[in-house]
């Protein structure tokens, strides 16, 4: 099968958050399974160039309309983790892809409906016929609409399209010209069951757009495409995913397993597996001696995080107090980019930076993400919301316990050590339902008193999390099988 990734992100080259890792791990699980897969994204100026190898032109002359002209492009291409991925590089006097960063812009909207455009006039410039388009995110919601609304006309007949949504916080909002820059009929589509916003009947919303003309609708996780449907986590588009039902279901992410293996990972301190789970206890004291913790029989607590609103702020810091107040020890590797947040955890720096038994680390690290998965106990991820979610899944893999709130994906994946119906051995960390500091003490309270009092099963349960299959290969089958459900025989 031949599958087109329509993104405006893929790791490691162009990567703002979780979009990226989804995009590079499922396609590299499906190519290994035999199947032709390519992305197509932006050139962006802030590309990883250092990451994509052997990069050439591959058409030099694509012409892509914007009201009533036409934008010179270049197409290159190069390997990107040995996947084929092409980069629509515009000549324009808008400079769509030359901001320095993937998003943030206010013609946001301009920018990713014009990269959508692209994408269609390159695949019928370059004789490509694609199976499948997986497009992700509002950024690419335009392509279905086009592909039905002008493209199949033009060869595309036999393409289908699979479109993906990963955050509902974001759904592409802007004013009816992004249709009249791209040819489209202002009328026909400015209606309810099409690109009218349900909550502003003046406003364009390109994710709908993409839910309403894409062959089937995926998101990130069963329990966060239940949430969609009947709760506010819907953001407004409770009512379009629940009309769509019949084509849309959710799949839960996967990890990069070779990325996140505590048996090779170079950046800790010794290599561990299941059997090999004495390592773990090297990797606690390489992580104490980083960060200046004092060495001492307590469980170390962590938080590996971005600091916004949607990760549960007020948690997240009461986590900290908390667990000291426990007994505890605790880490933190996180940035924040709203100012009244980064002030929330630089006084809390501040305020224990002296303190034998806590460390706070605002930035990101990559090294050090790895070392805090493998020398914490546990981790505490208290989400007001969260679609899938990558951290508790990384964190069980390294024998890190999770103390998650029952939202979207971490639901689906954290399964309570006391409360679950599930069997013991399935039964992998501490859950939470009510966002308040009572719910938080209540799962990460029973956590820490486990480690304290009956650390053979609080072993169990590292062991258990670590023998879970978080791999991209069963979500890569689930994929298939939705392409093959839509695909034109």
């Amino acid at each position: 099968m031949y599958i087109l990734m329509a993104t405006p992100e893929c790791a490691p080259v162009a990567k703002a958050g979780g979009l990226g890792d989804f995009v590079q791990g499922l396609s590299r699980e499906l190519a290994a399974q035999g199947h032709q897969v390519e992305i197509i994204l932006p050139k962006y100026d802030c590309l990883r160039y250092d990451r994509v190898e052997d990069m050439t032109l591959e058409h030099p002359d694509l012409w892509v309309p914007f009201f009533d002209r036409a934008v010179h492009c270049d197409v290159e291409v190069g390997l990107v983790d040995g996947l084929r991925c092409y980069f629509i590089d515009a000549h324009s006097e808008h400079g769509f892809f030359n901001r320095g960063a993937i998003y943030g812009d206010a013609d946001d909207p301009d920018r990713f409906t014009f990269f959508s455009h692209a994408i269609l006039e390159f695949l019928v410039a370059s004789g490509r016929c694609p199976d499948i388009i997986h497009c992700n995110e509002w950024q690419t919601g335009l392509v279905p609409v086009l592909l039905f609304e002008r493209y199949t006309a033009l060869g595309l007949d036999k393409t289908r399209v699979c479109y993906s949504l990963h955050n509902l916080g974001h759904q592409g909002w802007t004013t009816p010209k992004v249709l009249e820059m791209n040819g489209l009929d202002v009328g026909r589509l400015m209606v309810p069951d099409r690109l009218q916003d349900p909550g502003n009947p003046q406003a364009v919303n390109l994710m709908k757009g993409g839910i309403v003309f894409s062959n089937f609708v995926t998101t990130v996780s069963p329990r966060y495409a239940w949430e969609i449907q009947h709760t506010d986590q819907g953001m407004g588009l409770q009512g379009v995913l629940r009309d769509q039902d019949r084509k849309f279901g959710g799949v839960l992410n996967g990890i990069d397993t070779t990325t996140w293996n505590p048996a090779t990972d170079p950046f800790i301190a010794t290599n561990y597996a299941l059997e090999k789970l004495p390592g773990k206890a090297e990797n606690k004291a390489a992580l104490r001696e980083r960060l200046g913790l004092v060495d001492t029989p307590k469980p170390i607590v962590a938080v590996v995080s971005r600091l916004d609103r949607q990760k549960g702020i007020d948690l997240i810091r009461h986590s900290i107090d908390y667990s000291l107040q426990q007994d505890a020890q605790f880490v933190l590797l996180g940035s924040a980019q709203e100012p009244a947040i980064n002030a929330i955890f630089w006084d809390a720096k501040q305020s224990l930076a002296d303190h034998p038994d806590a460390h706070l680390e605002l930035g990101y690290d990559e090294e050090l993400a790895h070392l805090i998965y493998a020398g914490a106990d546990m981790i505490v991820i208290p989400s007001v919301y969260e679609p899938c979610g990558l951290t508790q899944m990384i964190a069980m893999r390294y024998g890190c316990v999770p103390i998650v709130r029952r939202v979207g994906g971490l639901a689906d994946t954290v399964f309570d050590a006391n409360y679950s119906d599930r069997p013991y051995e399935e039964r992998n960390g501490y859950v939470f339902d009510e966002l308040t500091f009572e719910g938080l003490e209540s799962a990460l309270g029973r956590a820490i008193g486990l480690w304290q009092q009956h650390p053979d099963h609080f072993r169990q349960l590292r062991l258990n999390g670590m023998r879970m299959d978080n791999s991209w290969a069963r979500p890569a089958q689930d994929y298939l099988n939705i392409y093959q459900h839509i695909r034109v025989r």
